[in-house]
């Protein structure tokens, strides 16, 4: 095992440009494994992180947490029949977890209070030339059949959409709603439909009809026309929110059947809202998804690849790393950006 040198593209203010940033992140340990990246996906999330919208960052920061690319060393505890050196992986949203606690022996590492949250590292994430996942258990295998620009978003966006099926028992029979058409929405709409839900897409304009009924939606609702949520009430046994807008929660309660659940996995930017009587008349839930375990996430790598399906991405070379960013931050990506490096 040698030392390994890292080249990172960090920001040093809030907003600011990444510039280089090099550090030794030293030997591996026993359970730790180095990837050279090669491909790096831009979430809202690294976004978030660089421009400080939650106060958490300390500068200087290097984001990401969509990092495809090659094993490049391994620690001595790594089961060299499951990740070997040379062979195409992922890293993700979660890099390690305590792999001892509850949440974890149960198999739920998503949960696990001592997860090793990829983009919130400070300056040891997955925007540079090595990411090191601090378990062997959270690095993903890439199979063949998928290219290394559609397997990094699948790492985050592609998982905090499928895990929610798993984990809220949705079924084929089930109508299903997906809010929002773009990174994370893209997705859900291929997921869901292959999963055999009839699905609607909700977006504020028309402009995406044609994009969601070629992803598989059936139906779409611009939720912009006066009426047209009213028109859908009580037609959905499950609603999933991939916008980090404020909605206006009742009318999207109202949309479910009884026991019917919204779930959230794009982050609201205030409080969420809503009546008592649009929750307990007819027993709806309001539940929040985050990204799935290391299980679930295989589990939809592989389901990914039976289906055929792949994030809509645009690329672009390192040396234009801030523009790829601002596609993000500004809404025009179309709809996923991911950074070859």
């Amino acid at each position: 095992m040698r030392n390994v040198k890292v080249q990172a593209y960090a920001a040093h203010e809030a907003g600011g440009p990444l510039r280089p940033h090099e550090y030794e992140a030293g030997q591996p340990g026993p359970n730790e494994v180095d990837v050279r990246v090669t491909h790096g996906g831009i979430c809202h999330t690294d976004i978030g992180i660089i421009d400080n919208e939650w106060g958490i960052s300390r500068y200087p920061v290097v984001a990401g947490h969509e990092a495809v690319g090659v094993v490049e060393a391994v620690g001595d505890a790594v089961d060299q029949a499951v990740l070997s050196v040379g062979q195409r992986v992922g890293v993700g949203a979660i890099a390690g977890s305590c792999f001892r606690c509850e949440w974890c022996v149960s198999g739920r590492t998503n949960l696990c209070p001592h997860r090793d949250d990829t983009v919130l590292r400070g300056d040891r994430g997955g925007f540079a030339s090595h990411v090191r996942a601090s378990d062997w258990r959270h690095v993903h295998p890439i199979p063949d059949a998928i290219r290394s620009e559609h397997a990094a978003p699948l790492l985050c966006a592609g998982t905090t959409v499928f895990s929610p099926l798993l984990v809220h028992n949705v079924l084929p029979t089930h109508r299903v709603a997906v809010v929002g058409i773009g990174g994370l929405g893209h997705l859900a709409i291929q997921f869901l439909a292959k999963w055999g839900c009839a699905v609607t897409a909700i977006s504020t304009t028309p402009a995406k009809r044609a994009d969601a009924e070629r992803l598989g939606a059936k139906d779409f609702i611009v939720s912009g026309e006066p009426g047209a949520l009213q028109k859908a009430a009580g037609t959905f046994d499950f609603v999933l929110s991939t916008v980090s807008a404020d909605l206006p929660w009742d009318d999207y309660l109202a949309i479910l059947r009884p026991e019917g659940r919204l779930c959230l996995v794009g982050v609201p930017e205030q409080p969420i809202t809503v009546s008592q009587l649009s929750l307990m008349s007819e027993a709806k839930t309001v539940v929040g998804g985050i990204v799935g375990s290391a299980t679930q996430t295989r589990q939809m790598i592989e389901f990914a690849v039976r289906h055929n399906i792949r994030p809509t991405v645009e690329t672009f070379p390192a040396t234009n790393f801030d523009h790829a960013l601002d596609r993000v931050r500004t809404g025009r990506s179309r709809y996923r950006t991911v950074v070859e490096f």
